[in-house]
């Protein structure tokens, strides 16, 4: 919950990526490498993570 001088609000967003004709391309050093991108600019924007997979 984030709050203001006059308001509290809560976002959430459902993020999907999907690669074209679902092709299997975030595999191994590729795809962890991509995770902690991801975590590394949440935790900077103050963003949590819910549920990853």
């Amino acid at each position: 919950m984030r709050k203001g001088s006059h308001v509290q609000y809560e976002i959430e967003y459902h993020l999907v990526w999907t690669t074209k004709y679902r092709y299997r391309v975030l595999e191994g050093r590729i795809a962890e490498r991509c995770r902690e991108i991801i975590r590394q600019s949440c935790n900077s924007m103050e963003i949590n993570i819910m549920k990853g997979s």
